[in-house]
């Protein structure tokens, strides 16, 4: 499959990253020479220096023979002219990312299919369902949902008075037979595992759970959790995620928006109606004492300036606030601010990789995958062939990669929770949990090593 990125900022860095998984013919095309040496030097690519909106560049990355060009640059007007480019030359697939979202109004003059866009990404709209997802599990580091909602993932991490901690996965699974559901990875520190049977729980391990979303409450009992919900929240950036959190989650919750301009808080306020706004600085320390943030259940920092986020999120989680939501967009910082402890943290930079790269695993049957930011491990969508080896036997007599695990098991429409006795047909469809390095076996295994 031949691919054209065009863009290598971060979004085109890691969409780039997560594709060359797979056996792509990659090409990026960038106009900053120092994000086309990025790309050359740490990535499996063909780079092409110059404007990615220009005929000349497109027909030098043989565009016309591209099955997806991806228009992933900074700028809306030069994904749009690129997009159309691409399209005329004779791209199979074009897919933009669209920073304004009023492109996708079904009012807008300027409509995305008329630049031959076949599907867009708006990363700010990508971040507020991430952020959305996470006010509603308060208890969860991370929540992602599969098969249509049918399925969550949620991370949790393992508190130190624990009943779990100093029991294995097996010994976890063994607690009660009501309720089943998956450990598909755990963080202990800066490392990644994907845990079998005998792994053990410590403390501060971040657990990922999956389980069927009508058995999650079931499951948060059982580890001692309390579920209840956000009631209070307050955001810090009026700016398009800010503002998009607010709409959605005022018709629920007690929602206020911080935000340092006059001017941008009087225009939020005439715009949510349900919102109290206020003009004022969430990195002062007297401000948010004065608001009890201590009583605050969650807080987000989703302003333009990171650093400022970084600084507001930790000085809410030092004063009390239940839960922290820090919006960075320098992926980097994503592993060092998770083991400071000082809060979630959420990039609207891969949550579009994300929404990208499920998009393009969605249009191959056999194949979904997504690449997360705070765990080294993918998750895969497979459907074996006829006679594959996962279909001959039960999983745990199939020799799979060590840091894999098979999460779900989906037989006509009925979700079943993968154990070792489980079998697999060739008419199911498997989510399989993986570092990068096993997923080619698992590919084999599953009869798929094309």
């Amino acid at each position: 499959m031949r691919i054209v990125i065009i863009g290598a900022g971060e979004v085109g860095f890691h969409v780039a990253k997560a594709l060359s998984l797979e056996d792509f013919d990659i090409t990026v095309i960038d106009l900053d020479p120092e994000k086309c040496r990025r790309a050359s030097e740490h990535l499996d690519v063909i780079v092409v220096q110059g404007n990615g909106a220009s005929p000349k560049n497109l027909v030098k990355a043989d565009v016309a023979k591209a099955d997806y060009v991806f228009a992933l640059t900074r700028i809306d007007e030069v994904n749009l002219i690129a997009s159309q480019q691409a399209r005329q030359l004779g791209a199979n697939k074009v897919i933009a990312r669209l920073r304004n979202q009023q492109y996708s109004d079904t009012n807008s003059i300027i409509k995305p299919e008329k630049f031959g866009i076949d599907h867009v990404i708006h990363p700010e709209k990508e971040a507020c369902k991430e952020i959305v997802r996470l006010v509603e599990h308060p208890y969860a580091t991370k929540v992602m949902d599969f098969e249509g909602g049918r399925l969550k993932m949620v991370g949790i991490r393992i508190a130190l008075n624990s009943k779990i901690v100093g029991k294995t996965v097996r010994e976890l699974n063994e607690l009660t037979q009501e309720i089943k559901f998956g450990i598909v990875a755990v963080n202990r520190g800066s490392d990644s595992i994907v845990p079998w049977g005998d792994f053990e729980f410590e403390p501060n391990d971040m657990t990922y759970f999956i389980v069927k979303t009508k058995n999650l409450d079931r499951l948060l009992q059982l580890l001692d959790i309390n579920g209840n919900k956000s009631t209070r929240v307050m955001i810090f950036g009026g700016e398009k995620i800010g503002y998009s959190v607010a709409e959605v989650l005022q018709e629920t919750k007690s929602v206020r928006l911080i935000d340092k301009r006059r001017d941008k808080s009087e225009e939020i306020a005439a715009g949510l109606s349900d919102t109290m706004v206020i003009n004022a600085d969430a990195t002062d320390l007297e401000f948010l004492a004065s608001e009890n943030i201590s009583e605050v259940c969650s807080f987000i920092a989703v302003t333009k300036d990171e650093k400022e986020n970084i600084l507001a999120g930790m000085l809410a989680h030092q004063m009390g606030a239940k839960q922290t939501i820090i919006h960075i967009n320098t992926t980097e910082y994503i592993p060092l601010l998770q083991n400071l402890g000082i809060g979630l943290v959420v990039s609207k930079n891969m949550s579009t990789v994300n929404g990208i790269t499920r998009k393009i695993y969605s249009d191959k049957t056999e194949t979904d995958l997504i690449a997360f930011e705070d765990i080294d491990v993918d998750v895969i969508e497979l459907q074996p062939q006829t006679g594959s080896i996962v279909t001959q036997k039960p999983l745990e007599r199939i020799d799979f990669p060590q840091d894999s695990i098979v999460g779900v098991i989906n037989h006509h429409g009925n979700l079943s929770i993968a154990r070792g006795s489980s079998r697999i047909t060739d008419e199911d469809t498997v989510l399989v949990f993986s570092k990068t390095k096993g997923i080619p076996k698992i590919r084999e295994i599953f009869g798929l090593d094309e």
